[in-house]
């Protein structure tokens, strides 16, 4: 009896995860959720260029292009870089140095990184100290495996804190982009935040309503329990998944701790709670590889209708008004 009754509860969970009327599935298309072509078992080797810079603009390059090609021959599909990768994540409140060494879209360290994601068939994700007027900006570019610039997102949410080695001397970005990217295994809709954006719980949610399922991160700061739940957090609610390089320990604060969160909380075949935590480094520099299974993802949005059916977005208009703190 007691063993009827507890199929019976699964039998009900089972019900329950599949329900998925009509109604909610024009709410996830609305947001692009089906607008890719979607391939059959797909999943994507993520690499995590978990690295200390070398000093110069022109060392850093070098260093992530080696990075980039030790990332393919473990087949790798996305290589991603941690904050600001150009410069190291170094920026002093000097107009002269930043001048000297902030780097143009049309610049050789760019160009490189679009010629070797041609080459390796391989997305690179490489970040910079981006020239700007009148400042510079915090920069990601997407290239794809052909080498084509995806998107350039820049830090929206800068690190001002009225500090003297803050990102107060940054302009700061002025959206969010989600795009298709094409991989060998298939495409798949992609946006950025870059480290502090985090904090902001909007970034992920307006990232997810343009379509995003996965979200790169460069990062440059101590991952430590608070941060990595804020991650764990934004991919559980949002439905996707984020994936975070940070640089390894002693280099800036950091303490490395890369990451990949799926944003799968349940399993889809017997709704039995799991972990969304695909990927954990240790504080070493390196790269590291893990697989994103995207297929798994797409099957448990269409299963999971509560992230969009139950929005009340009439009532959230407090969060887009401007207030003095």
């Amino acid at each position: 009896m007691i063993k009827l009754a507890a199929e019976k509860g699964m039998d009900s969970i089972k019900a329950n995860i599949y329900s998925f009327n009509a109604q909610s599935q024009r709410m996830f298309e609305s947001v692009g959720f089906y607008k890719v072509d979607e391939v059959p078992y797909m999943k994507l080797k993520i690499a995590f260029l978990q690295l200390v810079p070398d000093g110069t603009i022109e060392d850093n390059m070098k260093k992530g292009i080696k990075a980039c090609r030790k990332a393919r021959e473990k087949d790798a599909d996305i290589a991603l870089f941690p904050e600001m990768w150009s410069s190291g994540y170094v920026f002093p409140h000097n107009e002269k140095w930043l001048e000297q060494n902030s780097v143009s879209l049309d610049s050789m360290y760019v160009k490189k990184f679009s010629e070797t994601a041609s080459e390796l068939n391989m997305a690179i994700a490489i970040t910079l100290l981006e020239k700007h007027e009148p400042k510079p900006r915090n920069t990601v570019c997407l290239f794809d495996r052909h080498g084509k610039l995806i998107y350039r997102y820049s830090k929206i949410h800068i690190c001002d804190f009225g500090e003297d080695d803050d990102e107060g001397i940054l302009d700061a970005g002025d959206d969010f982009c989600v795009e298709e990217l094409d991989t060998k295994e298939g495409m798949i809709k992609v946006g950025s935040m870059i480290c502090y954006d985090r904090e902001f719980p909007e970034s992920a949610r307006v990232l997810m309503m343009k379509g995003a399922e996965l979200i790169l991160v460069p990062n440059a700061c101590p991952m430590e329990i608070n941060r990595l739940s804020q991650l764990r957090g934004r991919a559980y609610e949002n439905m996707l998944a984020i994936a975070t390089c940070n640089y390894p320990a002693l280099h800036r604060g950091c303490n490395g701790h890369s990451t990949l969160f799926d944003g799968v909380i349940y399993n889809t075949e017997t709704g039995a709670p799991r972990d969304m935590l695909v990927m954990e480094t240790g504080e070493e520099e390196g790269v590291f590889l893990t697989e994103f299974n995207v297929d798994m993802l797409r099957k448990y949005r269409k299963s999971e209708i509560v992230g969009l059916k139950n929005r009340r977005p009439e009532l959230y208009g407090l969060i887009t008004e401007h207030r003095e703190v």
